[in-house]
Formats: structure tokens, sequence, C-alpha cells
């Protein structure tokens, strides 16, 4: 069994300066923050020493364990946890403890008080605006119970980035002649009998999408990384990972057995600094011997930060020092870039200097799934050696022809320049949305041209207030917080898609301008005249 190699936390003051500047955390905003976790444990704490005192008697050598257990809070992780209702202690029946002690305290006296704002359920395709269904609880939402009550929302939270995910009039009777030909499944692994002659199509044209000589497609992007890179890299090898990275990078690089350096959020020069001292130290307790080989791992786009990485300066640094490059496209590839191909096209680089190039068509193509992109004889070691290839069962047909239909769209090859459209449509609308935003003084992350971006409001509190509150003036919007996020830089985070009108874009920047404002989250000063005209 490999060994478990947690990737080590970024305290928050020792996290890169440029992050601090970006994000605005300043002394009294962490004091605070922190303040009201400890609120929250503190109160939380005892209301579980007198439920075990009074109602449970468990022995105060129980009541340790669980206070020690929970204390070790793991601050700036950006670890993903079980949102399960599981109890913590079992003695009655004398089986140990299935959810660790930390987690199920943090389930039950943090995440219940604020789950009605998480897992909203919908009843209409995410489209520019969607039907979520009205919830209610009776217990203080230890359960939620759906109404039949459903409000038409604003849509802030889907990753429908091209407007693909409602229907359209090229993908969708397409799709449904797929569906007729092939079934929804094809019941079959890759390996097996699952591959149709869509599957083919796809990765033939995924390939010449990204300008890669051969692509090869699994049924979730989340899988795509966690089983790709232990295919990829083992023991004796050394991945350096971006600290910010996604959760399932950091699942794959902890089941690879490698060893796992961590280096500051899109950083090249501490890159630099991490792969000479790595170099030179070679693999621990060897005496120096070298690395079998050295993967450096980051995104396009940071999902829940909004940013570019910094390609061009990491791939300069990589090729100096022999270091392969796994590149994650899945909030970029179809979104960004003149012709929609990601943020190799945006930054002006030659894919060919990007060896592994991973994405997923759940953002801008409106389906689900992901892919690899690489050599021929990389994608051809994969169909051998990757489990979620061999195993498990491929990506639906009709899911495919979506993707098929979609990226044809953005190429053009459907006969329209609905496709450039679409692209055009996504720029604009995102950077008019950021600039607002920053015009009413709110802290927003994210570069230009991105459709990601992230709402500072530090402080947990204000999450819940400000989820519900846009939710009363019908606008959906995606909140976070640790452990998805840093323990200081909790936020709400937007995203923008070309199915967006300037309507509806202007509609949601009053209910957020008017919602920042009543919970304190406009942490810069705004412009009076931009506000006006918003009024």
């Amino acid at each position: 069994m490999a060994p478990r190699l947690p990737l080590p936390p970024i305290p928050p003051l020792a996290v890169p300066r440029e992050v601090r500047r970006a994000v605005r955390l300043t002394l009294l905003t962490a004091l605070t923050t922190l303040f009201g976790y400890g609120v929250f444990f503190f109160f939380g704490f005892l209301r579980d020493l007198f439920r075990r005192l009074l109602l449970d008697r468990a022995e105060p050598d129980e009541l340790m364990v669980s206070l020690s257990s929970f204390l070790r809070l793991p601050l700036f992780s950006r670890r993903l946890h079980s949102g399960a209702n599981l109890s913590t202690f079992d003695s009655s029946q004398g089986y140990a403890p299935i959810c660790p002690a930390f987690e199920d305290f943090y389930t039950r006296r943090i995440y219940r008080r604020i789950q009605d704002c998480f897992g909203r359920p919908i009843a209409s395709a995410p489209d520019a605006w969607v039907d979520v269904v009205e919830r209610s609880s009776n217990d203080s939402n230890k359960t939620l119970h759906r109404t039949s009550n459903k409000s038409r929302c604003l849509n802030l939270g889907s990753y429908n980035y091209l407007g693909f995910a409602a229907g359209d009039e090229f993908c969708t009777p397409r799709v449904l002649r797929s569906l007729k030909k092939y079934a929804p499944s094809s019941c079959s692994a890759r390996a097996d009998a699952g591959t149709t002659q869509l599957h083919i199509e796809l990765e033939d044209l995924i390939a010449r999408f990204v300008g890669k000589p051969a692509a090869i497609t699994f049924a979730m992007g989340y899988v795509t990384n966690s089983f790709i890179i232990p295919t990829l890299i083992g023991e004796g090898g050394l991945i350096i990972s971006d600290s910010f990275n996604h959760n399932s990078i950091v699942s794959g690089a902890r089941a690879s057995g490698a060893t796992v350096q961590v280096f500051q959020h899109n950083s090249p020069s501490h890159l630099e600094a991490v792969l000479r001292e790595q170099v030179v130290k070679g693999q621990p307790g060897t005496g120096h011997k070298p690395w079998r080989k050295i993967m450096v791992i980051v995104e396009g786009i940071y999902s829940m930060e909004g940013e570019f990485c910094k390609l061009p300066e990491i791939v300069a640094i990589c090729k100096k020092y022999k270091a392969y490059i796994y590149l994650d496209e899945a909030h970029s590839i179809g979104a960004v870039g003149k012709s929609g191909r990601g943020v190799c096209e945006l930054l002006g680089v030659d894919p060919a200097d990007v060896d592994i190039m991973m994405g997923t068509f759940t953002k801008s193509f409106g389906s689900c799934g992901g892919y690899i992109a690489a050599s021929q004889e990389i994608i051809q070691y994969l169909k051998y050696a990757c489990p979620a290839h061999i195993y498990a069962s491929s990506m639906s047909p009709p899911a495919v022809q979506q993707v098929i239909s979609a990226i044809k769209v953005v190429l053009g090859e459907d006969t329209s320049n609905r496709g450039a459209k679409k692209l055009a449509k996504i720029r604009e609308n995102s950077n008019f949305f950021r600039s607002e935003l920053k015009k009413m003084g709110f802290v927003v992350l994210g570069d230009n041209d991105s459709p990601v971006m992230a709402i500072m409001l530090y402080n947990l509190a204000k999450l819940p207030a400000f989820s519900r509150a846009c939710l009363r003036q019908n606008v959906a919007v995606v909140i976070t917080a640790y452990p998805a996020t840093p323990v200081l830089l909790a936020r709400a985070r937007i995203c923008i898609s070309a199915s967006h009108s300037k309507e509806d874009l202007i509609t949601g920047l009053k209910v957020i301008g008017e919602v920042g404002g009543l919970i304190g989250a406009k942490c810069l000063p705004a412009e009076p005249e931009k506000a006006k005209k918003l009024d």
C-alpha cells in the first residue's frame, strides 16, 4: 500500500506576499475571522460536553479524546472532508468510530448550521436562469425537506461557460439521435465493449482541438486526475504541485506513492527554488540517487481564484530542469483563448511544450467526463495501464455526442459563427462583471478573461448571510469556505456564462451590491458614479 503523503499546509501569515495583497488579508480581518471560528468551537464543545455528560454519560477519557481530536484543526489546508452526519463514538455497540472526531464535530457544530446554503436542488436546466427548489427544516437544519415551491433565480453558480448546458439548436438534435442509436450507456469498460465510433471520433477531435497527437477520454473529470497521476508516476518519482491545486490532483498525488513537494501558489521563482533543491538532494535515504522522473502539476485556471497560471515562465523552468509538465485545463479549455483552445492559446505557449494536457467536458461543453491529451506513446500506455480505462464504464454515448457537437460549434464547423460569438460573449460578460464588482468596493480575485471570480467574504458568518440574502432576491450564488479554501479566505465564487445577457448581469450586480453592503463585505472604497448608474 502506498504511504499517505499529505501536502504541507500553507499558514495564513505565510501565504506568499502577492497572494496576501490580492486578497487584502489584513491582521484585523484575520483576527476577527479566527475569533469567529473560536466562538463556534467553544460553544460547540460545550454543547458536546453537556450532551455526553447528561445524555450519553460518556467517560471523561472519551471527552478528552474528542477534545484533543477536533482541536487539531489543519487551519490552512485545502483538503475536502466528508459532509456525512456520523457519530464519533458508538461505544454502546463496541465499534470503533468510522468518522474521525474532528470531521464529526465540524459537520455537526459548524457545517450543519449553514448546510441549507449548499446542495440546493434545481428543477430546470442550468441556464442563465434556473429553478431552485425551496427547502424547509424544523430541527435547526439537521434535516432539510424539499417543498413543492420553486424560485426562478439568476444562475451565477453553474459552470455553463458557453451556454451549451441548456440545449442548443445544433447539439441537441444530434444528442437525441445518438440516444436512439446507442442507448444511454455502453454498459462496459473501454477495454471491453465500451468503445463506440463516437468515442473514437471524440478522441481524434480533442487531439486536433488542443494540438496534441492523441487523446483518451474518461467518464468523470475528477477520476481523470486521481487515476492518471498514479499511472504516470510512482515510487522514486517527484511531484511538485501548486499549493492551490484541486483536490483531485491532491488525491492522485497521494495515491501515486511519489514524493510530493508544494510550491507557493503561482510563483515560478519558488517553483525553481524547489526544483533546484530537489534535483541536488535526489531521492531521500538513497545517497542522492536521482529521481526517476519529476512532474510539475499546475492548473490553467485555478478554480477557487479564477487566476491563470503563469504558464510561459513555468514551461521555461521545467525545460531547464528536464521536468514534465501536467496541465489541468478543467476550467480553461473551451472558455478562454481566441478560438477556445485554453491557456496555451491565450498565453502563447506551444502545446508541444506541455507534456500532459488534462481537461473536462463539464464546464464549457455542457456534458460530463474528462480527457488526457499527450503523445501517442503516453496515450497508448494509459490505455494499457490506467484502471479508469480498463475497469470503469465508458462515457455515455449521448454525452460523447454532446461534446463532439459543442466543439464543432466552437470551431465553426456547424457552418455558423455562433462559436466565435459565444467566446466573445463570455469574455465580455466576465470582464464587465468583474470590473463592476471591483468598482463597488468588493475584493475580487481572478484575472481578466477568466469566467471564474471570487468575492472575498473572509468571515464564516458572512457566508450564509450572503447566500441566503441573495437567494431571497432570486440570485443563486455558490459560497465556499474551509475545507475547500484556507480558513481565512472564505468567499463567494461567481461563474459567468455566455448565456447571460447584459440585463441579467446588471440584475445580479444590483443584488450583490445591496447584500454586500448589508453584511459589510465591501472592503474597498466604491466609485460613487458607478453605484448611481447601477441604481
